[in-house]
């Protein structure tokens, strides 16, 4: 885990294999910043979803249980709204490093669509 110091705030990137285990053991809760369409096609299960142009700081639970880390497609996304979540007061947050498609080479588990049905199909699992 790398982590940036921003004022008072620690940023936190975290690797897939930091992610899958802390997810794995329920430590975190995993939101996806993606879009709908992006979501639909495929996300790691059990991911909650709060695309980007709809996301609020303001709005996130506090973290006395469990962490927040944010996920998107390659880690951009995620990075950016981890920031804002430091700019909202939010005094620790992650971001997983390398998004979705790091998620998908380290051939860690998600639900894809199947292409011959058309239905959710879980990959790697």
């Amino acid at each position: 885990m790398k982590t940036e110091t921003i004022g008072t705030a620690n940023f936190e990137t975290w690797t897939t294999e930091e992610v899958a285990d802390a997810f794995a053991a329920n430590k975190i809760v995993l939101i996806d910043v993606r879009t709908i369409p992006e979501y639909a096609f495929q996300h790691i299960e059990g991911a909650l979803l709060l695309p980007m142009p709809f996301f609020d700081a303001h709005k996130l639970p506090g973290q006395s249980d469990k962490r927040i880390v944010l996920h998107c497609g390659s880690g951009v996304r995620s990075e950016k709204m981890a920031r804002a979540c430091i700019e909202a007061g939010i005094d620790r947050i992650a971001h997983m490093e390398g998004g979705f498609g790091a998620w998908k080479e380290a051939g860690k588990p998600y639900i894809g669509t199947s292409m011959s049905t058309g239905g959710p199909e879980r990959v790697n699992a």
